[in-house]
């Protein structure tokens, strides 16, 4: 190192060597996506501003990628003050390009003018073919390594109505850490711009990836392109999306959202000028404040607030799906990847616009706001139970438990089960017949509570309930099972009618307040024999009549043969501790069911109509329909 410093050490870095230096200031260099991006980036601002109408991108087998499009091509003559080309000037030095006014473009997302010449910069070799409009000429131009390679030529157009830019580019290996595309993420990103810029054709031609050609067009809404990108039995609100759109001198915006049921598969989306603003910025902030601002007045108003309770942002968008699309002159973003919109200027303007337009929507749709609210304050319900301790606390390590309940000695969720058994009589039995190492017993009392129509907070009210909730360590209608205490949750119950009655209702909780339990496959429905078969000196247990009638027939025995005994079980209490231990809590020779969804919403349906007050009407129908199938004790 040097002793003496001086101004002959200083170096300045002219052109595109800035990004040759230091590619992570410019770009995002895991892969060579955010290149291809800049360079559809630019068609789709010829497109924006109506010059454009189709993008062909293309994967070449040797890795390389063209980006095309029809509009007004770049420009080919002389700069005025650089005295080289236009396309020189844009191809070889950082902050040029025609997007700083609005002269030639209102709205932009090329407002740094490094998105092109950083694609150079970091390319093994760069090919341009230019066509201009009313120009009988073909231009092309070519550079290795960012320096120019063949200064532009011309030649005369085979084609004589055609005008665009066609950009042919091979990222340089040792900028990035990965040189292959993601071809999903690409893919995606032109599906997303198509959608939010309407009539706008793209086409994406893959001949490395074996994806092959798509063609993306789009003449419907928002709305069109969230539902789409929602699973086909995930439950939102409202049935349409709340979509809508503002225009102003300054922008424009356009959006659509939904309130999901299961709150883990959400789309959030936005963008600026079409470019994705992955971390969000001044648009979002301003649409999740209006969306809450406006939600707690409605709340208010229409008394939905349970005392005392303050609904929260994270409340609103914990289950939230949406997609926003921003258009404005010049837009301030954080980084040239333009993650993040900053521009502070418009965030006041813009949320009143939205809030009073999240009123409208709620005023006149009042029933769907009712129904968005209720998902939204069972979420801050959760909260506050997590928070305040809904599982009680005598320390930080210890759980004060039901005194009904008889735990396991192993901590460990991965191997222990709780059995939730009807009454003390069986509860007794199930005590003496299990593993006491990795096996509890909660016993319940009668019948529980009906949950399906209430809150989360307001089940906690049963104590039968709020035993379980504590004993299992997961707050009702809380995504968190970071304290769940067992790795399996049993319902064990009768094998007669009243038994299934309590199982539907035990199901019903876990579905409604308890469903993250389910989709981790932690629910199990334990079946109980309802006979034991005494046969000569072998013994049989059978868990139905249908079972009952295929083992005589295997055993080739009629029902009044002097040999065979046929004992039917009340009830869990009839059975001994070991015929209990064998038929329903050993590993070895016990059913277990997993309570499984085979179709979210269809399952969620069904339950709705057979335990909602307001569906009996749809209850009667539907036994008349299905009484034929029950069979009586």
């Amino acid at each position: 190192m040097k002793k003496k410093y001086t101004s002959s050490d200083i170096e300045v870095l002219k052109g595109i060597e800035p990004v040759q230096k230091r590619p992570g200031m410019y770009t995002d260099t895991t892969n060579p996506n955010h290149l291809v991006q800049e360079l559809i980036d630019n068609s789709v601002d010829e497109a924006i501003s109506g010059f454009c109408n189709e993008i062909i991108i293309t994967v070449h087998k040797d890795n390389s990628i063209s980006v095309e499009d029809n509009g007004r091509g770049m420009p080919v003559d002389p700069h005025p003050e650089h005295k080289v080309s236009g396309v020189e000037v844009i191809m070889t030095n950082l902050h040029s390009g025609a997007k700083f006014s609005e002269k030639n473009y209102k709205f932009s997302g090329g407002l740094h003018g490094v998105g092109v010449s950083i694609v150079n910069a970091l390319s093994e070799f760069l090919n341009i073919t230019v066509y201009r409009s009313n120009d009988s000429n073909e231009y092309a131009m070519s550079f290795a390594n960012g320096d120019i390679k063949r200064k532009l030529t011309k030649k005369r157009k085979t084609i004589k109505k055609k005008q665009g830019t066609i950009i042919t580019f091979k990222a340089n290996t040792k900028y990035f850490d990965n040189q292959d595309l993601d071809i999903k993420e690409l893919t995606h990103l032109i599906k997303a711009k198509s959608i939010l810029q309407s009539k706008l054709k793209m086409i994406l031609i893959d001949d490395r990836y074996g994806t092959g050609k798509t063609e993306f067009y789009h003449e419907g809404t928002l709305s069109d392109y969230l539902i789409s990108n929602i699973s086909n039995d995930e439950i939102f609100l409202p049935q349409n999306t709340y979509f809508g759109a503002i225009e102003t001198d300054i922008y424009s915006i356009d959006w659509s959202c939904a309130w999901l049921e299961n709150s883990s598969n959400q789309i959030q989306e936005s963008y600026v000028n079409l470019i994705p603003t992955n971390l969000g910025g001044t648009h979002v902030n301003s649409f999740r404040s209006a969306l809450i601002d406006a939600m707690r007045e409605f709340c208010e108003r229409k008394n939905l607030l349970p005392k005392n309770l303050k609904i929260s942002p994270e409340d609103l968008w914990k289950n939230i799906t949406y997609t926003i699309s921003l258009k404005m002159s010049n837009p301030q973003f954080s980084g040239q990847t333009k993650g993040k919109l900053q521009s502070n200027s418009i965030s006041t303007a813009l949320t009143s616009k939205l809030k009073e337009s999240f009123e409208i929507w709620l005023n006149r749709h009042s029933e769907s706001g009712v129904k968005i609210a209720e998902i939204i304050i069972k979420n801050a319900q959760a909260r506050i139970l997590s928070s305040d301790n809904g599982l009680k606390k005598t320390s930080s390590k210890s759980i004060l438990l039901p005194s009904r309940l008889s735990d396991c000695s192993l901590k460990d969720s991965r191997v222990t089960e709780l059995f939730l058994v009807e009454g003390d009589s069986a509860g007794g039995s199930a005590k003496q017949a299990r593993d006491r190492s990795f096996q509890a017993i909660l016993p319940l009392r009668g019948k529980i509570l009906n949950t399906w129509e209430l809150t989360s907070s307001k089940i906690l009210e049963s104590k039968e309930v709020k035993d379980i909730s504590v004993s299992i360590g997961v707050v009702p209608g809380s995504d968190d099972l970071s304290r769940l205490r067992y790795g399996k949750i049993c319902i064990l119950a009768d094998a007669d009618s009243d038994g299934l009655h309590i199982a539907t209702l035990l199901t019903a909780l876990f579905l409604k307040h308890f469903k993250p339990l389910i989709d981790a496959g932690h629910i199990f429905i334990a079946k109980p024999p309802l006979y034991r078969i005494d046969f000569k000196k072998e013994t049989f247990y059978v868990v139905d009549d249908k079972e009952r009638d295929v083992l005589l027939k295997k055993l080739k025995v009629k029902k009044d043969n002097q040999s065979l005994h046929i004992t039917r079980f009340k009830g869990l209490g009839e059975m001994n501790p070991s015929q209990l231990r064998e038929t329903t809590l050993s590993k070895k020779t016990r059913r277990l069911i997993e309570l499984t969804l085979s179709n979210k919403k269809k399952d969620y349906d069904l339950m709705n109509m057979l335990l909602n007050k307001k569906n009996s009407a749809d209850r009667k129908i539907w036994l008349e329909k299905k009484g034929d199938l029950a069979q009586i004790d």
